[in-house]
């Protein structure tokens, strides 16, 4: 998908200022107005291209529609649930964010979380600023000694100070998702002599056996900890990772830490562990609302709190600045994608040897759509060769844009072709074979089919150029180039008047002929390419001479 140039992008949300700086020297306008209300981004969002945000500003659905020539998305950090994705993917608009940014910067949170639950420290600093010495539990601390008290003698014992801690070394902690972030808080606390478990659903164990984390089912997991860390994305799945029942397995005493995000810890459970003693300490940079209206579990105190900063360091924010504005730069440029979210397909075609690949299942679409006059049924995609291997995931939503484009829907790019085929009631499958037949072998054939239909589109690319070998069936006997204003028909092989009444048209309408492919016949028909300048204003003259005739503009 060829984008158009980003000329005006807006900044919603406080940045460094090398991204304002980076966009301005890629030729690109930036509006920065960070604090708009949600009427006040409906009006600036409506002529922009491109939007960058960090998580203060949502990104509805609504949002989404006044931005008429919005193209791209930007999230200046690794969680988009401030962003409508699905919304924006219906849109055809590009969701892209900086999953490296701000990992470090997590981490370290996390890690210094992690240890003022072990010492308490904020409570200790707390009591120091109220101009207490609290090293005892209240009523003050004494030696041991017999007493007397009614006539009765009793022995004292001396009280724990209050902020008696424990120490990190021997101790588990186990961690829930194993990403960036994940793995560089285990590394980090193995530092500390902590021995770290964890779970993670994509990576592999060997992988997170490799930096120190043993891998092992979350039933395994919870009996197990003394503190548990997660680091997951928000998803269905993960919403209430931790909730009543997976805190009844956990040991007595269990430390929690969310620095991830809002909502993977059930916090009616966690204050319900908290009360209980069954958790002995949560620490907290995350909340499902923000900031959190109830303050019961914020108050708690052996509940340590802050308004969400993992990602607010200098490091942290320059990184994310510089990096979502080098992505929006260099897909401007065509240079390339970077950190895609919902537009996976769309990333391979910046790619130069995929990019024919992409225009050559985009043309094969639009050949099958204007044969067969419509976009409805069971669509086929095959590949074969070995170059092609991995080929059908960003071919397959190629060819959807193809078949789709010019119907109904406003736009049918990368990103939503395959979420609207579905919609249009077109179902799409791929499969792959390593043989190709030759001359193709070390190039690859893409075949695409209409289920129930005799059509039937292969072609290949040679170079940069993607080429028409077949039409349902019929050969072509020269490779027909697929790319300009294309005049497609099929005929009877034997009507001798066919070129003639087509060299007559396109001298009426001053259109020259620039290329010209027939194939063999197959049951006395011929499909012909006429490469033309410029498209035919209308073809009533020649369709009595064919059996059907249609024109691209690929």
């Amino acid at each position: 998908m060829a984008l158009a140039k980003l000329q005006k992008v807006l900044i919603s949300d406080s940045l460094d200022p090398c991204c304002r700086d980076i966009l301005q020297a890629g030729g690109i306008q930036v509006l920065e107005k960070p604090g708009l209300s949600k009427e006040e981004l409906l009006v600036e969002i409506a002529d922009c291209d491109g939007l960058i945000v960090r998580s203060a500003t949502k990104v509805t659905a609504e949002v989404l529609e006044a931005a008429e020539r919005l193209q791209v998305v930007g999230r200046a950090g690794t969680g988009v649930d401030n962003v409508d994705v699905e919304a924006a993917t219906r849109k055809g608009v590009l969701v892209m964010n900086t999953p490296a940014g701000n990992s470090l910067s997590a981490a370290e949170l996390t890690c210094g979380m992690i240890l003022c639950l072990a010492r308490q420290i904020p409570q200790a600093a707390a009591s120091m600023k109220e101009g207490k010495w609290d090293r005892k539990k209240v009523g003050g601390g004494h030696g041991a000694g017999w007493g007397t008290r009614g006539g009765l003698q009793w022995l004292s014992l001396p009280l724990a100070p209050q902020y008696m801690g424990m120490e990190l070394n021997g101790k588990t902690l186990g961690v829930l998702g194993l990403g960036r972030i994940g793995r560089e808080v285990a590394t980090r606390m193995q530092a500390f002599g902590m021995k770290t478990i964890g779970y993670d659903p994509i990576i592999t164990p060997e992988t997170s056996a490799a930096f120190g984390v043993e891998q092992l089912p979350l039933e395994q997991i919870w009996p197990r900890c003394d503190f548990i860390t997660v680091h997951t994305p928000l998803l269905p799945s993960t919403t209430g990772l931790l909730n009543d029942s997976t805190f009844a397995k956990c040991r007595r005493g269990v430390q929690v830490v969310n620095c991830a995000r809002g909502g993977i810890v059930d916090e009616g459970a966690l204050l319900r562990a908290l009360q209980s003693g069954q958790c002995g300490g949560a620490a907290l940079d995350v909340f499902t609302q923000e900031p959190p209206k109830e303050r019961e579990l914020v108050n708690h105190p052996n509940v340590i709190c802050c308004p969400h900063l993992g990602a607010s360091t200098r490091e942290a924010q320059s990184r994310c600045g510089k990096e979502i504005a080098m992505q929006m730069v260099d897909m401007a440029t065509g240079r390339g994608l970077a950190g895609v979210v919902n537009g996976q397909a769309l990333s391979k075609a910046f790619a130069p040897q995929t990019k024919p690949w992409i225009a050559l299942a985009k043309a094969l679409g639009s050949v099958l759509r204007a044969a067969a006059k419509q976009a409805q049924g069971s669509l086929q995609l095959c590949t074969l060769g070995a170059p092609l291997k991995d080929a059908g995931s960003f071919l397959a939503p190629a060819v959807v844009s193809g078949m789709l484009a010019g119907g109904r829907q406003k736009e049918v790019t990368l990103v939503n072709a395959l979420l609207l085929a579905q919609e249009a009631g077109l179902k799409v499958t791929a499969s792959h074979s390593d043989v190709a037949p030759e001359p193709h072998g070390s190039s690859g054939l893409l075949q695409v089919s209409l289920q129930g239909t005799p059509l039937r589109a292969v072609g290949t690319v040679q170079g940069s150029t993607p080429l028409l070998l077949e039409l349902s069936g019929a050969t072509f006997k020269q490779p027909a180039p697929l790319a300009g204003h294309l005049l497609v028909y099929r005929a009877k092989a034997s009507e001798p008047s066919t070129l003639p009444t087509l060299a007559g048209l396109l001298g009426k309408a001053g259109v020259q002929l620039q290329s010209y492919h027939s194939s063999g016949a197959v049951a006395g028909e011929q499909w012909s390419v006429a490469g033309l300048s410029a498209p035919l204003p209308e073809l009533a003259e020649l369709k009595p001479r064919v059996a059907e005739a249609f024109q691209l503009h690929l």
